[in-house]
């Protein structure tokens, strides 16, 4: 059965995000055609696995949380309806919070001013997926997500 995630990461000038969930794969898409990057993730027994464009994603399930990396950056989330977490290093990074309502999913990536709201409806799947994916996209979109670990 295939469910769909879609929505926005950002305002005005943000993104749109679309992806698929057919059994435990998603795949699909953060931005459009000019600008924009391919997302293909596998849910696995210890956690998530894949790539945004060409970079890879690895988290896994340790102590209760995911941690792991997108591309160049580390992930800790924790929480499944309400997910809380961190993106990046510890000096240069984005705070993560989210939760779940129904179908709805209400985030915000970093702080309020400087940061990356979005908001997703996710269908059936669990809030901490829509999580992973708004961050993703960020990732594979936002040129200061990718860069800031280089520095």
């Amino acid at each position: 059965m295939e469910d769909l995630i879609k929505g926005r990461l950002g305002e005005a000038d943000g993104y749109m995000i679309r992806c698929a969930i057919d059994g435990d794969r998603i795949s699909g898409r953060a931005g459009g055609r000019l600008h924009g990057k391919d997302i293909d993730l596998e849910i696995t027994e210890r956690g998530v696995q894949g790539t945004v464009g060409s970079e890879p994603v690895r988290v896994e399930l340790e102590e209760g949380e995911l941690r792991g990396n997108v591309g160049n950056q580390k992930l800790v989330l924790r929480g499944v309806d309400r997910v809380t977490g961190f993106f990046g290093e510890p000096i240069v990074g984005w705070n993560v919070v989210a939760q779940q309502q129904g179908e709805q999913l209400v985030g915000q990536l970093g702080s309020t001013v400087l940061g990356r709201p979005f908001t997703l409806s996710l269908g059936s799947a669990p809030g901490w997926v829509g999580t992973l994916i708004a961050i993703v996209a960020f990732y594979a979109l936002e040129p200061r997500a990718s860069v800031s670990a280089s520095r």
